[in-house]
């Protein structure tokens, strides 16, 4: 077999675990793992790979929907299976007795509450919404190659 250009799949795992810093100086120093969080977001919004962090203009409004959206339940270190590195959390996305009373909504952006200024990672769409004095959640995929919240390949 001759070499072949890659990108070590240890190392988009390690990316995931926050190991490696590119920039000219580390900007990091915090040792723990980070906190994110899932936000809901109005039909209205323009959210997408463009997206860089985390804003509450266009953010779903109603009762027990708190601004910033639900802690993400992170028990599930990062893995890799192949070429893929890959990532979900370890428990749904939850909001209890919510009313939405902001509008529809279609959306949820996961982001990382930690860090500030560029903190979005993902956003992620499902059908159009309005929920009224009901239990609102996102159920996570199987967390492996192909069908995790996050996939590096």
């Amino acid at each position: 077999m001759s070499n072949q250009q890659a990108m070590a799949t240890s190392f988009k795992t390690d990316l995931l675990n926050g190991i490696h810093a590119f920039g000219t100086s580390v900007v990091r120093a915090a040792t723990t793992a980070d906190t994110f969080k899932a936000a809901l977001y109005l039909t209205t919004a323009t959210m997408g790979a463009a997206t860089t962090a985390y804003s509450a203009t266009n953010e779903l409004t109603g009762t027990n929907y708190t601004a910033g959206g639900v802690t993400v339940t992170n028990a599930t270190a990062p893995s890799a299976s192949g070429t893929t590195a890959f990532w979900t959390p370890s428990g749904n996305f939850v909001w209890t007795a919510l009313t939405s009373t902001g509008g529809a909504f279609d959306c949820a952006l996961v982001y990382n509450a930690t860090s500030a200024g560029k903190n979005a990672v993902s956003v992620h769409t499902f059908g159009t919404q309005n929920v009224t004095a009901g239990t609102f959640t996102l159920t996570m995929p199987a967390n492996s190659a192909g069908t995790a919240l996050i996939n590096l390949a």
